[in-house]
């Protein structure tokens, strides 16, 4: 949700079951006062707030220390998501995430946990090797720090990519719960925009193992397909680990959480 979602989280209370995490973006047009209100609802709802520490967007050691302190204030430091952020240009000294875990503040203020991004189809602007040389570092600096980490990935349509990508982290030794990043149900074309803006495959077959058609972009879509083939792929796995899904709700936390919750009843 982002700082703006509010009643949208309030309308959909009664289908989230409490202690879901739910995500605070850190968008460039809302500020602090927004992200920790929001923060702050999710905690008083009964679930468990997951604020989003967007690096790039943080311009001094102290702009991250007052978010981080106002975070603690209402309860919400105990889980954040260390992410790089959209600027182009850093607007203080973190460039990465890893440069903001490596501040070694996030303890300070009562993190114990830290999710970190995972990109299974890989990320438009920057290099293969690069992100897997920071996943690397950045499960080892949270390691060394006695945080514990997850890995929350970008999302995808197709689960050959993911299943291989969750195998080579399992081969390069990070052994930190992976929640793989779904798309709740929501219309087709909005699907296929967010898609195109991250850089996510979105290819005749790829779409068509998700569960809809590149020649019918009028309805929507649900993960139904997408979650039951990887469930299978990681079943398979005995490697695997510890996977789950990590639930975009592009078509609204009620549309998605609804979805969920009859979903898991069917299952």
């Amino acid at each position: 949700m982002t700082g703006k979602d509010v009643p949208g989280l309030l309308e959909a209370q009664s289908s989230i079951p409490q202690g879901t995490r739910i995500n605070v973006t850190f968008l460039g047009n809302e500020d602090l006062e927004m992200r920790v209100a929001a923060a702050k609802a999710v905690k008083e709802a009964g679930f468990v707030p997951v604020p989003h520490v967007s690096a790039r967007r943080i311009a001094s050691a102290a702009r991250l220390e007052e978010f981080l302190a106002a975070l603690r204030d209402v309860g919400a430091t105990d889980h954040v998501f260390a992410v790089g952020g959209d600027p182009e240009t850093p607007e203080g000294p973190y460039a990465s995430s890893l440069d903001l875990i490596r501040s070694g503040l996030l303890p300070e203020y009562g993190v114990k946990e830290v999710s970190i991004a995972g990109y299974p189809e890989g990320h438009p602007d920057i290099a293969d090797d690069v992100l897997w040389e920071h996943l690397e570092a950045k499960a080892t600096a949270l390691r060394d720090q006695g945080l514990d980490a997850v890995i929350l990935t970008q999302f995808g349509f197709d689960t050959e990519p993911v299943a291989s990508w969750i195998r080579e982290v399992r081969a390069r030794g990070i052994d930190a719960p992976i929640r793989i990043g779904t798309p709740g149900p929501a219309g087709i074309k909005r699907l296929l925009g967010f898609a195109r803006r991250f850089g996510i495959g979105a290819n005749a077959m790829i779409v068509k193992k998700y569960g809809f058609s590149l020649t019918n972009l009028m309805g929507t879509a649900g993960p139904d397909r997408f979650i039951n083939d990887l469930g299978a792929l990681v079943a398979a796995d005995g490697a695997a680990g510890d996977i789950g899904i990590h639930l975009y709700t592009f078509g609204g936390l009620s549309a998605t959480a609804e979805w969920a919750r009859k979903f898991q009843a069917a299952a």
